[in-house]
């Protein structure tokens, strides 16, 4: 994914959605939080492409080492086999393709995992990008219906700098609703970090487990234990 892309959805996951309601009040409309929602949207597919490619890529390079390393795997047997046997000569060649597959098996091995943490990082920002859509979308609903609210009580928008302010006005039903928004963007904000932490310590859990289960693979072979 271009560098410029992750800038772009970095700049929208930090952007401070209390910011973006202030604003919206100033102006008195809801416009400033739709260009928000449509820098989302158009980042958001961007971005589902980009890991979509970057997804796919992740499983060619790990069926390549897993192609590799059974090659070599099966050629490491073969070597002992004709050492048994007495065939040096064949044993020599096997050896030094042995030494090649295992090298390419690595290389492999160290892109896929490059690649895997891309592709989960962009799975991340996508978690995080769409939870700000989520929230800004039903908080634009209401602000909306806040912004018509002042409107009917002849609430004077030049002096509505902030949703603090729009409080002060003594209308108990405005400063509930302006109190309501800023707690759902306070609760939404807490639940996105908690979902961010839960996908990390999935990722976490899965790659460990996956290099746990493929050592005791390992030892299970060399100990002539191999699944039937």
């Amino acid at each position: 994914m271009p560098p410029s892309l992750f800038e772009k959805i970095n700049t929208l996951i930090s952007a401070n959605l209390h910011g973006i309601v202030d604003r919206a009040l100033e102006a008195n409309s809801v416009q400033v939080m739709d260009e928000y929602i449509r820098q989302v949207e158009r980042n958001l597919d961007a971005l589902e492409d980009s890991a979509a490619t970057v997804g796919g890529t992740v499983k060619t390079l790990k069926r390549k080492y897993e192609e590799f390393a059974a090659a070599a795997e099966k050629l490491d047997r073969d070597i002992d086999t004709l050492i048994v046997k007495g065939k040096d000569d064949l044993a020599a060649a096997a050896q030094a393709e042995l030494n090649t597959k295992q090298q390419l098996a690595q290389e492999y091995y160290e892109q896929w995992q490059d690649q895997e943490q891309q592709y989960q990082k962009m799975l991340e920002m996508r978690l995080k990008l769409e939870a700000k859509l989520t929230t800004i979308k039903q908080e634009r609903e209401h602000l909306r219906s806040l912004i018509e609210l002042a409107e009917a009580k002849k609430v004077t928008v030049q002096t509505v700098k902030s949703l603090d302010q729009l409080a002060n006005t003594g209308d108990e039903q405005i400063t509930g609703l302006a109190q309501r928004i800023r707690a759902n963007l306070d609760r939404e904000d807490a639940r996105l970090e908690v979902a961010t932490a839960n996908v990390s310590d999935q990722i976490e859990e899965a790659i460990h487990g996956s290099e746990v289960d493929r050592q005791l693979d390992e030892r299970r072979r060399r100990l002539g234990m191999e699944n039937k």
